[in-house]
């Protein structure tokens, strides 16, 4: 069973919904127009860019090469995290594609390798879209644990300050904070896995459908994906609250943020 073609006129009627929230925008006076119009342009763009990439990806037989590109689209979500999370004071970029690079890097690897056990491991029809929904999925947790910890450090910087006054070294004095953003990072992961199949059907498992695969065989793919996404979001979430919490102290226990 093929899946049906659409059409490139069949694609542009899917832009009334745009025009839904556009409209929306405008009558609300949401202001969101701009990034509408944005957001849709880009998405265009980087998915039809993508898809005739992958064409080529998909040929190649490099490990080196895989890695590397893999490696840019990690780079990429860090820098899109930096645009997304607005803090001068703390230089997080570089830890926050370190903790990204070895976690996702991890957690893909155990996917192919281990559990699907793919020939080679860096086989790019599967690499590329595992880790592209790795990278995805777990971006918005590290933002949202990044967003969390700094903004509590705002918040309780006279406790924190009056902790480290009664002698207490940073990590006791924020201990709470990077469990609480820790937490935060975790929780839509999780939240998934509780409402998947029954609420909703997640993509991996709906694109597999819809091209002919065996349903339960997409099923056991889509576990695997929900599995791999809570354990990159976990493992990145916790790598760069601790990275970032000791960033926001001088080697003098003073806090700089």
């Amino acid at each position: 069973m093929d899946p049906i073609e659409i059409s490139y006129g069949q694609l542009l009627i899917g832009l009334v919904f745009i025009a839904t929230a556009g409209g929306a925008s405008l009558f609300l006076k949401l202001g969101l127009e701009r990034d509408i119009i944005w957001g849709t342009v880009r998405t265009f763009a980087q998915l039809f860019l993508m898809g005739y990439i992958l064409v080529y990806i998909f040929r190649m037989d490099s490990a080196a090469i895989i890695l590397l590109i893999f490696t840019g689209m990690i780079l990429f979500a860090a820098l899109t995290i930096r645009g997304r999370v607005q803090e001068k004071g703390v230089p997080y970029l570089i830890p926050t594609f370190i903790s990204m690079f070895m976690s996702y890097m991890l957690v893909t690897i155990v996917v192919t390798y281990f559990v699907i056990n793919v020939e080679p491991w860096y086989e790019p029809r599967y690499f590329i879209p595992l880790g592209g929904m790795i990278i995805g999925n777990s971006m918005s947790a590290i933002a949202i644990s990044l967003e969390r910890i700094f903004s509590d450090i705002r918040k309780r910087r006279d406790e924190i300050e009056l902790y480290l006054c009664l002698g207490a070294r940073h990590g006791e004095a924020t201990g709470d904070i990077v469990r609480e953003s820790v937490k935060a990072g975790m929780i839509p992961s999780i939240n998934a896995m509780m409402a998947v199949g029954i609420v909703f059907l997640p993509g991996m498992m709906t694109g597999q459908i819809i091209a002919g695969a065996d349903p339960v065989t997409s099923i056991k793919y889509q576990i695997v994906v929900m599995l791999m996404l809570v354990g990159s979001t976990a493992i990145g979430s916790i790598i760069i609250a601790f990275i970032v919490r000791n960033l926001c102290f001088t080697k003098a226990e003073q806090l700089k943020i």
